[in-house]
C-alpha cells in the first residue's frame, strides 16, 4: 500500500541539471511515487540569483536562503547540484545533521573530503548517494558499490571527462591543432568559457578519485591522483598515434597492484590501439572499462554529462534513498576497509611513445640506445626521419616504470645530439 504523506525534498541549486530534475519530478510525479511507495514533494529550490528566468520550475518554491531550506525540520531527502566545496559542504553536513538523506553531484566535494561526509551521514543515520558525480547518466558508482560488492576489481579504466574527447576526437579526425578543436568545443557548448577544469584533468581526476576509492575499498582523494592534461597534445602527436594505429584519448586508470598491497590512481592522455573499444568512443561520450576477477571485463558506455542524462542519474539515487527512508534503513556507506596505500606514479608501469628532435648524422641512433639501456629501459621500436641535418627519432619502449622514463628522458636532454623531447604519451590498453 502507497503511503499518501509526501516525502518532502530540497533542491539546492537549479541550473542546467537542477532544472531538469525539477522538470522530471514535476512531469514523472505518478511513476516515481509508485516506484518508491510515496509521493516525493519538491519543497523548495535554493539558488543565488532569484530574478533569473528558469522555465517550468515554481516561483513560489525559488529562495536565496539555502541554509533555512535545509534547516526546515520537514526535509527528507536534499538534492545538491551546486557544485564546488563551500558552502556545498556546510549545507550537506548541515542536512545530515537535521537527519535528510543527501544526493549530491558534486564530484569535487566527494574526491576531496568523501571520507568525512560519509562518517556525518553514518552518524546521523543518513544515506549519501552520489551517482551523478562520477558519470552523468552512466550507472558506476552503484554497480561498483552493490552490483561487484562480491568480486574482486582489479581496474578501471576509461574516458570519465565528455569535453577532452570532444576535442580529441576533433583532432583526431579532422586534423585540427588543439586550439581549433577546444574553439569548436566551445561554439556546441561542450567546453565552459574557463575550461581549466577539464582541459587539465582535474573533473576526470577528481572521478577517478571516486572509481579508485569504491572499486578497491580504500580512501582515495583527489590529491592522491596524479593529472595530466590535454593542453601539450599537439597534432604531430595524433599523427604519430595513427602511425601506429593508435588513437589518442583523456584517461582516468584505477589499478590494484600485482601484489594486491598498494593501488594507483592517475589520468593522462594515452594511445590506445584502434582494436580496443575505448578507442571508438567518440565526441562527447564516455565509457569505462572494469575489470575483476570474477566477472571479468564489463563497460558502461554513455553520455558522461549534460543536464537531463545527469539528471537521470540523480533521480535513480533519490529513489534509491527515498526507499531507504520508509524502509528506515539506509544504503551502502563507505567501505575502506583494506587501507591500501597509494602509490607514487614513479612506481606506475606502462609502455611509453617518446619523439626527439635530434641531429641528423651517424651515431645518433646507438647514443640514444646507449641511455635507453643505461636506465633500464627496453625498447620496443624505433623510427627515424631525417632531412637538411635535422632529424625525429619516435622510439616506443617495452612496459618500464615511470621513475626510469624520467630519469632516461633526463638523460637524452643533456646529449648533444638530441635538440629536444617533442613529446612524450604512455601507450595504454594492450
Amino acid at each position: 500500500m502507497m503511503r499518501t504523506r509526501p516525502l518532502k525534498v530540497a533542491l539546492l541549486g537549479c541550473g542546467v541539471v537542477g532544472s531538469e530534475v525539477t522538470r522530471i519530478m514535476t512531469t514523472h510525479a505518478d511513476d516515481l511515487a509508485a516506484r518508491i511507495g510515496a509521493p516525493v514533494e519538491l519543497a523548495g529550490i535554493a539558488v543565488r540569483r532569484p530574478d533569473r528566468v528558469r522555465e517550468g520550475v515554481p516561483a513560489e518554491l525559488i529562495t536565496t536562503d539555502a541554509t533555512a531550506l535545509v534547516k526546515r525540520g520537514d526535509i527528507d531527502v536534499v538534492i545538491e547540484v551546486i557544485g564546488g566545496i563551500e558552502p556545498a559542504r556546510k549545507l550537506i553536513t548541515t542536512a545530515f545533521e537535521q537527519g535528510a538523506s543527501v544526493v549530491s553531484a558534486n564530484k569535487a566535494l566527494v574526491a576531496a573530503d568523501g571520507a568525512a561526509l560519509h562518517a556525518a551521514a553514518e552518524e546521523h543515520g543518513a544515506d549519501l548517494y552520489y551517482e551523478a558525480a562520477v558519470a552523468g547518466a552512466i550507472p558506476l558508482v552503484r554497480p561498483l558499490r552493490e552490483s561487484l560488492a562480491g568480486d574482486k576489481v582489479n581496474r578501471v579504466l576509461g574516458i570519465v571527462n565528455g569535453t577532452t574527447n570532444f576535442i580529441l576526437d576533433k583532432m583526431d579526425t579532422s586534423g585540427a591543432g588543439y586550439s581549433e578543436a577546444l574553439d569548436e568545443a566551445t561554439a556546441l557548448g561542450y567546453a565552459e568559457a574557463d575550461p581549466t577544469a577539464d582541459v587539465e584533468g582535474f573533473d576526470a581526476a577528481a572521478k577517478a578519485a571516486i572509481l579508485a576509492g569504491i572499486a578497491f575499498h580504500t580512501r582515495v582523494t583527489i590529491d592522491d591522483v596524479h593529472r595530466e592534461g590535454i593542453t601539450e597534445v599537439t597534432a604531430a602527436d595524433i599523427a604519430s598515434a595513427k602511425r601506429m594505429g593508435c588513437t589518442v584519448k583523456l584517461l582516468a586508470i584505477c589499478e590494484r597492484a600485482a601484489d594486491g598491497e598498494s593501488v594507483t590512481a592517475r589520468v593522462h592522455p594515452a594511445m590506445i590501439p584502434l582494436s580496443h573499444p575505448l578507442a571508438s568512443v567518440r565526441e562527447a561520450y564516455n565509457a569505462v572499462f572494469v575489470e575483476s576477477e570474477a566477472a571479468g571485463q564489463l563497460m558502461f558506455y554513455g553520455p558522461g554529462a549534460g543536464g537531463a542524462p545527469t539528471a537521470s542519474a540523480v533521480l535513480g539515487d533519490l529513489v534509491a534513498v527515498c526507499r531507504n527512508k520508509l524502509s528506515e534503513a539506509t544504503g551502502p556507506g563507505e567501505s575502506a576497509y583494506t587501507q591500501l596505500p597509494v602509490s607514487p606514479m614513479g612506481e606506475v608501469v606502462t609502455r611509453y611513445h617518446i619523439s626527439l628532435d635530434v641531429a641528423d648524422k651517424p651515431g645518433v641512433l646507438a647514443q640514444v640506445a646507449m641511455v635507453f639501456a643505461e636506465h633500464g629501459v627496453s625498447i620496443d621500436t624505433v623510427r627515424q626521419q631525417g632531412k637538411d641535418g635535422e632529424a625525429s627519432l619516435v622510439v616506443v619502449t617495452h612496459r618500464a616504470a615511470d621513475a626510469a622514463l624520467s630519469s632516461t628522458v633526463e638523460a637524452l636532454r643533456k646529449l648533444d645530439t638530441v635538440r629536444d623531447v617533442a613529446s612524450i604519451m604512455r601507450v595504454e590498453g594492450e
